[in-house]
Formats: structure tokens, C-alpha cells, sequence
């Protein structure tokens, strides 16, 4: 029989039943070897790069929040930095405003002080001309009576009455013209 099979034709697309048995062996070989010894070292390898890549996503993830509590905290910052900068504004603003009215206040105080002054310089000097002039007018009334009368009027005391009475009517009729 062995010999009738070698001597029959063989057709090209039937494959042979003992190299396919042959051929199932071997694979079912290799297959128990990839699964024993390479399958489990792949997944091993598989597994770690997993590990890694979620490793590595987890990283991102925290390193992504770490830097949006930064960006906020320098927000924060910022915000604050410019509320400070306001404040500090307005109280210059109101440091240079109280500044101004104090100067302001000063400069009044100084101004009525100066006409304070001028104005009792200007009544001293007044008081002063007037009894000056009172003096000269009352001696060249004296002098000008004893030359009308021909004698000698110089009694000082009967001479400072009747000056002091002459200029107190006329003060009077002066204050009452007004």
C-alpha cells in the first residue's frame, strides 16, 4: 500500500495528512513554549510599560494641578500686590491732601498773623502821628494866639487843656459828619 500511495498522482492543492499532523505537533510545540516561556515575559514587559504610561499620566495630572495651584497662588499674589498698590495710592492721596490743607491752614494763620500786626504797627503809628500832630498843632496854636493876643501864653498845663479840648471838638464834629 505504501507503495500505491507513492505512485498515485497527487493533486497540488491537497495538502498531505501526515505533514499536516506533523506540522499541528510542531506548532502545538511552539505554541506551549511561547506560552510557557515568552508569552508571560511579554506580558511582563506589556504590564511595566502600562504601569509606566499610567505612572507617567498620573505625574502629568499631579505636576498639571501642582501648576494651576502656582498660577493661582501668583493670582492671589498679583491681586493682592495691586490692592496694596491702591491702598498705599490713596493713603498718599489723603497724606497729600491733609498736607495741602495744613500748608493751606498755616499760610492763613500766617496772613492774618501779618495783617494782625500791620493793622496794630499801622494803629501805634496812628496814635503816635496824632499826638505828634496834637503836640505841634497845640504849640503853633500857642504861638499863634500870643502873637494875636501880644503876650506870652506859655502856662503848659492851661496850654494842654485848651489844646486837648480844641482837638476833642473837633474829633467830635469830624465822627459826627461822618
Amino acid at each position: 500500500m505504501l507503495h500505491l500511495a507513492a505512485e498515485e498522482p497527487q493533486m497540488p492543492l491537497l495538502p498531505v495528512w501526515p505533514e499536516i499532523v506533523i506540522g499541528l505537533i510542531a506548532f502545538g510545540i511552539v505554541f506551549v513554549i511561547f506560552a510557557k516561556k515568552l508569552l508571560p515575559t511579554i506580558n511582563k514587559a506589556l504590564e511595566e510599560r502600562r504601569e509606566a504610561i499610567e505612572g507617567r499620566m498620573e505625574q502629568a495630572e499631579a505636576a498639571q494641578v501642582e501648576a494651576q495651584s502656582v498660577l493661582e497662588q501668583y493670582r492671589a499674589q498679583l491681586d493682592e500686590a495691586r490692592h496694596e498698590a491702591a491702598r498705599l495710592r490713596q493713603e498718599a492721596q489723603e497724606q497729600g491732601a491733609t498736607i495741602i490743607a495744613e500748608m493751606r491752614a498755616e499760610a492763613q494763620r500766617q496772613r492774618d498773623e501779618i495783617i494782625a500786626t500791620g493793622q496794630a504797627q499801622i494803629e501805634r503809628e496812628r496814635a503816635a502821628a496824632a499826638a505828634a500832630l496834637r503836640q505841634d498843632v497845640g504849640k503853633l496854636a500857642t504861638d499863634l494866639a500870643g502873637k494875636l493876643v501880644g503876650e506870652s501864653l506859655e502856662d503848659t498845663a492851661r496850654q494842654s487843656r485848651t489844646i486837648d479840648r480844641f482837638l476833642d471838638e473837633l474829633e467830635e464834629k469830624a465822627e459826627a459828619s461822618r
